[in-house]
């Protein structure tokens, strides 16, 4: 889709991946991650929270290949809105809110890679969330294997999602 397409599209229409985006920050406000799951309930903590959701559905988009890329493309544009606009309803000017979205991004990728490893057996999941939901904070042991075991779930449930559910917004 080109900027023009973008700009004149209809404000009735949702872009490309809402409903999905939309799953994944529904799933991340889930008050568990922050109760059982010992989460920050701040600002870093819920961008992780959501951060850790999309990284999950984009590692099942990987999986199915190519077909997947636009898809996978616009949903992180839908997330890269989403930070834009919450940076600025925070008060963050235009000077440094690239920079900070930026950041965001970056990190998205940091996460992806080390979910992805961890996922995969590269390391113990738990030591990925530690590094990455908890930023290395001090954190009681039980709530990290809380969340270990929800992402774990969650992930599997992800998986068994057909695709064209998951692409329609489901989890």
């Amino acid at each position: 889709m080109t900027f023009f397409d973008r700009l004149f599209r209809s404000a009735r229409t949702a872009p490309p991946g809402d409903a999905l985006y939309r799953a994944i920050v529904a799933e991340a406000r889930s008050p568990d991650w922050y109760l059982a799951g010992a989460v920050p309930d701040t600002v870093d903590g819920r961008f992780d929270a959501v951060a850790l959701g999309l990284a999950l559905v984009l590692l099942r988009l990987e999986r199915e290949g190519e077909g997947q890329r636009q898809f996978s493309a616009d949903l992180t544009e839908r997330f890269i809105a989403d930070m834009d606009g919450s940076l600025r309803e925070l008060g963050i000017g235009d000077p440094t809110v690239g920079k900070q979205v930026g950041k965001m991004v970056s990190a998205l990728g940091g996460r992806l890679g080390a979910y992805r490893d961890a996922l995969a057996g590269g390391e113990a999941l738990e030591i990925a969330l530690a590094r990455n939901l908890y930023r290395g904070a001090p954190v009681d042991p039980a709530a990290v294997d809380w969340a270990g075991r929800r992402v774990r779930a969650l992930a599997a449930r992800i998986d068994a999602v057909p695709l064209d559910a998951l692409v329609g917004g489901r989890l």
